[in-house]
């Protein structure tokens, strides 16, 4: 990661000289490994927007075991990046989080079936074993299940979930008729494997009707009430944003930038500039605001749970256009 010191030069009673002012530091945990879903942070960090504003940005990786809210909760991190659906749940439990921007306007969630399985339509779930992720990705799932009427318990009419590991094994070997997967990374995955569009059927959560928010930034509601806090978060959303659309518009060299900073070496050029191109099209139309009726959606969505909601009543105090109107206006 980047340390960044700002220099400033004085003049004081006649003596010159130079002096170090340390910038505020800023830690942001991201849902997943270091990927283009992340671009715009990444920019952000390499074309120094963060330094323009005085910022220190540490940005640390997610992975299969590490949960944003809990990180969150635990003091690991100022920000994270987190599906609302997630944060919600979170909220109504106990850990305050509150969203504070919205990069991401569109949602990239997929069932993705294979037509040789006997998927066609939603109809054709019944009796199906269907990949699930979980660790919070589940929600969305089962509030469509419960929309359909279609039980998860495995039952002759319902279906039997599978939870899913971070990959497309299971619907390559047989293992599930469907798995999640996300317009921008999982989808090309199966089609990289050997099969092709025309062998799938694909389910676009938004084209169910119920999409939900993916990919915001949330904070602990207690530290709002910390000016300081929230003036950095101001620089922060500020400075993201613009690499955001930094990466809208140079995709390539966006994901350039992100290869840089996997210290994995896991992704490939070719996987990291097709998913910048896919994740373009996700935050198209959004300047970070959250979009009221976007949040509305997502909350209807997820009271739909019949017995079984994923959040139990509609949340107060989830979200704040605070830090994007002194950010962005």
């Amino acid at each position: 990661m980047k340390t960044i010191a700002i220099l400033a030069t004085s003049a004081i009673f006649g003596f010159s000289g130079i002096t170090a002012q340390a910038a505020d530091d800023v830690t942001l945990q991201l849902k997943w490994v270091t990927q283009a879903q992340f671009a715009g942070y990444y920019v952000a960090l390499d074309k120094g927007f963060y330094a323009e504003e005085d910022l220190d940005v540490t940005i640390k990786p997610g992975g299969p075991d590490i949960g944003p809210a809990q990180v969150l909760a635990g003091g690991g991190a100022d920000v994270t990046v987190d599906w609302m659906p997630a944060a919600l749940a979170a909220r109504e439990k106990g850990v305050a989080m509150v969203n504070i921007a919205q990069p991401f306007k569109s949602s990239g969630m997929m069932l993705t079936c294979r037509k040789d399985a006997g998927v066609n339509s939603t109809d054709d779930f019944a009796g199906k074993t269907l990949g699930v992720w979980f660790f919070g990705n589940e929600f969305p799932f089962l509030s469509w299940m419960s929309q359909l009427g279609i039980a998860t318990d495995g039952s002759e009419d319902g279906v039997t979930v599978l939870k899913q590991g971070f990959n497309v094994d299971p619907i390559l070997q047989g293992q599930a008729a469907c798995v999640s997967t996300m317009t921008y990374n999982e989808y090309w995955q199966i089609i990289d494997a050997g099969l092709t569009p025309d062998d799938l059927q694909v389910f676009k959560y938004e084209d169910q009707g119920v999409a939900t928010l993916e990919d915001g930034l949330y904070v602990l509601e207690k530290n709002l009430d910390n000016p300081e806090f929230e003036d950095k978060m101001v620089r922060f959303v500020r400075a993201s944003m613009k690499g955001w659309k930094y990466a809208e518009a140079n995709p390539d060299e966006a994901a350039e930038i992100v290869l840089d900073n996997d210290a994995s070496g896991a992704q490939t050029e070719m996987h990291q500039k097709r998913m910048m191109g896919e994740i373009a099209k996700l935050t198209a139309g959004s300047n970070g605001t959250l979009d009221p009726s976007d949040y509305e959606r997502t909350v209807a969505s997820l009271l739909s749970g019949g017995s079984d909601p994923v959040i139990s009543k509609a949340p107060e105090g989830a979200w704040t256009h605070v830090i994007t109107d002194k950010a962005l206006n």
